[in-house]
């Protein structure tokens, strides 16, 4: 048996309080990853003004992150298979994070594109594997609610 089968051994449902502290956090990872290939959009003039370039250079910000975070979506399953889904969303969301982290520092418009870059290859991961995870941890008849929280999120 190799390590990633190891990892994904199917573990009984979760309930209670655990069920829904894990359901919680792995709803925000799905949120922050949708939120994060839009929310530039809003304050796109803010940023390109910030770092000195046109408002068209800063367009690079959002398509950096779209084409990056495409680029890993597709990716995923066969992460997932090779080095575990926990192990994948969990590195994936430390990665997410702290390139958010290097967004927030970033000095020049460059910089930020190539942190937005990194952000969209760790943020790929995160949407299908947290639908994955939802359905793992959830008990089988409420399912319908595992899948209407991960709905709600994206």
């Amino acid at each position: 048996m190799s390590s990633s089968q190891v990892n994904d051994i199917a573990l009984p449902p979760l309930s209670g309080p655990m069920l829904i502290l894990a359901a919680v956090m792995i709803a925000a990872a799905n949120f922050v990853a949708v939120l994060d290939s839009t929310i530039a959009n809003v304050s796109l003039s803010t940023i390109s003004g910030a770092l000195g370039s046109s408002t068209s250079q800063g367009t690079y910000v959002i398509t950096s992150y779209a084409v990056a975070e495409a680029i890993t979506v597709p990716l995923t399953g066969w992460l997932a298979s090779r080095f575990g889904t926990v192990r994948v969303f969990i590195t994936a969301l430390i990665m997410f994070g702290l390139c958010s982290a290097l967004c927030g520092m970033a000095t020049s418009l460059g910089t930020l594109i190539l942190y937005r870059v990194f952000q969209g290859l760790a943020g790929g991961p995160l949407m299908p594997l947290s639908q994955t995870l939802l359905l793992r941890i959830f008990p089988k008849e409420k399912a319908a609610a595992a899948l209407g929280l991960w709905s709600m999120t994206t």
